[in-house]
């Protein structure tokens, strides 16, 4: 398996690093964001290295994709969502900030303004472990 030492998220793999974890299987690892743009921002990401959509194996791609429709599946029920943005950023010139494939799942509710990269903070992870329960409840 591809692992970059350097990447958070292969450290979070490795569980080398704290996350809050809702799925994994042995491709796949879903965990909420410690800066959240809304209440149960997830992260789905490969739990191999690849940088972006165009290394990645079309296979492990789909397999991606698959668990991030899980995961809004969940949190449109857990956290009664309207709808979910679902982000996928490829290259500095995309706003990708960890140069590990990942996508975003965001619920949204009604007239909630999406935040901007400089608004979003860290949020603790007792907090965060409350939402990744009822995520996990519905999944």
């Amino acid at each position: 398996m591809k692992f970059d030492a350097d990447c958070i998220f292969c450290k979070i793999v490795q569980k080398q690093a704290p996350s809050s974890i809702i799925y994994e299987d042995e491709q796949v690892m879903a965990f909420l964001d410690i800066r959240p743009a809304s209440e149960g921002h997830t992260l789905v990401i490969s739990k191999e290295h690849y940088e972006g959509i165009l290394d990645i194996p079309s296979g492990l791609l789909g397999r991606v994709h698959q668990v991030s429709k899980m995961v809004a599946v969940a949190a449109k029920q857990a956290l009664n969502a309207d709808g979910i943005n679902v982000i996928q950023q490829n290259g500095r010139a995309a706003n990708q900030e960890v140069f590990h494939i990942h996508v975003h799942v965001i619920p949204r509710h009604l007239g909630q303004k999406m935040k901007s990269l400089q608004e979003v903070q860290m949020v603790d992870y007792k907090q965060l472990e409350l939402i990744a329960d009822k995520l996990k409840s519905f999944i």
